[in-house]
């Protein structure tokens, strides 16, 4: 493997805990050396090696909130290569898994519709060739046409995986909900492998997951949110809902805080995030 080059190599915990699509019982973990390159992930101890091709990896879900017997240790993540799984927990986590992935996926070439939806709208637009990029914490798809579409991880509003037509085949189909550069809400889909699929929807999720609804606003909170996802300037927000400016910047700042609006500006140019659109959506969907 002449082009093989190490991208990780660190210290940390691991634990096989399904061995030929049977769980393992008595987990128990080893501690030894984590080695990441762009061809394989390397587990290796004083009870052995194990090493396992990224040509197979199938899953990567992140378990860094888990409960139970596998929270005693925290920050890990698992693999899932066939029929075996492995939970892997480097000494730095959050920078290895993003190693992991960047493996897995940076150069892949997957198919994109974008923008699918724009607005709420639904768009005619074509399913084109793709490269995937993998940044920190952003998701870059270089179509064929020359266009490039970013998702920020922290920008992700909302993810569904489906069964679709893509050019005349039945295929798994990722939706993301972002926002492109002008703030407007739009989906982007990818297909390709099932591998491809399944790998970058557990990347995308975790932005999903930061961007949870459950915030108690008032009902004056509520009224400037959906003013905001209706469209309406933040400057002429005091005169729609009928509260003086002062109130509104006080209410700004509240939403600010709660990770629901984000500043584009001073003075008071405000955008609504992931997590707000996904409120204003729930608050839609209910009526």
């Amino acid at each position: 493997m002449s082009d093989e080059r190490a991208l990780a190599d660190t210290q940390g915990r691991f634990v096989q805990v399904v061995n030929e699509g049977r769980k393992v019982n008595d987990l128990e973990w080893l501690s030894g050396r984590i080695v990441l390159s762009n061809r394989r992930l390397v587990l290796a101890s004083n009870e052995g090696k194990r090493q396992i091709a990224l040509g197979k990896v199938s899953t990567v879900k992140n378990r860094k909130n888990a409960e139970g017997a596998m929270a005693a240790v925290s920050g890990y993540f698992s693999v899932q290569t066939g029929a075996d799984v492995f939970l892997v927990a480097p000494a730095d986590a959050d920078a290895f898994e993003e190693h992991l992935y960047t493996a897995l996926l940076d150069g892949e070439v997957v198919l994109v519709k974008h923008p699918a939806v724009e607005g709420g709208v639904v768009r005619e637009t074509d399913w084109e060739k793709g490269r995937v990029d993998i940044e920190s914490d952003t998701v870059g798809l270089g179509v064929a046409s020359g266009q490039f579409v970013e998702v920020e991880l922290v920008d992700v509003g909302g993810v569904t995986v489906r069964e679709g037509t893509v050019r005349g085949d039945e295929r798994r189909v990722l939706e993301v909900e972002h926002t492109d550069e002008e703030g407007t809400s739009v989906q982007t889909y990818v297909s390709g492998t099932t591998r491809h699929v399944s790998i970058l929807e557990s990347l995308v999720r975790q932005g999903e997951l930061q961007n949870a609804t459950d915030a108690d606003l008032d009902q004056t909170e509520m009224e400037v949110l959906m003013a905001l996802y209706s469209g309406v300037s933040p400057f002429e927000i005091p005169e729609f809902v009928g509260i003086d400016v002062e109130e509104v910047e006080a209410v700004f700042d509240r939403l600010v805080e709660e990770g629901i609006l984000r500043e584009k500006r001073v003075r008071r140019d405000v955008r609504l995030k992931a997590r707000g659109r996904n409120i204003a959506s729930d608050v839609i969907s209910d009526q």
